[in-house]
């Protein structure tokens, strides 16, 4: 397989599950209190949102990856 056309299925990937997810989210643990032996945290739910233009380029960029490596071929 072609190094263009692997790039091309991992961009098509990328595109479909950016399209799906609409962004990362991730949680971070925050140190509010620590007074001796005694703790405490908090949950913070962050998110990078990502628009769906880059799911969409992502994946049309793959599918050109794709065709282009097949006629190479």
């Amino acid at each position: 397989m072609k190094t263009a056309s692997l790039l091309g299925f991992v961009l098509i990937i990328l595109g479909v599950l950016a399209l799906a997810y609409q962004g990362i989210t991730y949680t971070t643990h925050k140190k509010v209190l620590d007074v001796g032996p005694i703790q405490a945290t908090k949950e913070e739910h962050n998110t990078i949102p990502l628009p769906p233009i880059v799911g969409g380029l992502a994946l049309v960029g793959g599918i050109a990856l794709v065709a282009a490596g097949g006629k190479a071929a």
